[in-house]
């Protein structure tokens, strides 16, 4: 896990980007190696290649953070992508694997309400992805918004909230 963590910031290449980071998203389904890439800062490596140019990239990224989300300690420090994740979803292509992976990924950080101020000024963005969304954009949204609705100091923002 080192060494792609290593190879990772080394190379500019997005191919080998890609692969890294699928790698590490796969080895994310055991929590033991959830906590070590934590420890080794390879959430905050991984979450710097969500300003990638290559949309391949930050949509690999997403998927790795996603898997890593799943523990409580780690949401702690992904916590502080969750604007840079809804500005990917919003500036992504309608219905593109990267608008989608970032929305799994906001799924996945709104289950508990700690988060939830941070995706207050993107409900627009989720309601206007409701409308115009494929089924799978539209499953994907209504998750989050569901979320979101389940905090009693949401309501006022998404119902006041312009499309």
């Amino acid at each position: 896990l080192q060494k792609l963590l290593h190879l990772l910031q080394a190379t500019d290449d997005p191919l080998i980007q890609e692969q890294a980071l699928i790698t590490l998203g796969n080895s994310a389904a055991f929590s033991v190696n959830q906590d070590i890439i934590r420890n080794l800062n390879g959430l905050s490596i991984i979450g710097g290649m969500l300003s990638d140019c290559a949309p391949k990239v930050k949509e690999k990224a997403l998927n790795a953070l996603n898997n890593l989300s799943m523990n409580i300690k780690n949401q702690e420090v992904i916590q502080v992508y969750i604007p840079q994740i809804c500005r990917n979803v919003e500036s992504a292509p309608l219905n593109s694997d990267l608008q989608l992976a970032g929305l799994r990924l906001l799924t996945n950080m709104s289950v508990t309400s700690d988060h939830h101020h941070k995706m207050v000024d993107f409900i627009p963005c989720f309601l206007h992805l409701l409308s115009a969304g494929t089924e799978r954009t539209q499953i994907q949204v209504l998750k989050v918004l569901v979320n979101l609705s389940a905090n009693a100091a949401m309501t006022r923002h998404l119902l006041r909230a312009e499309v």
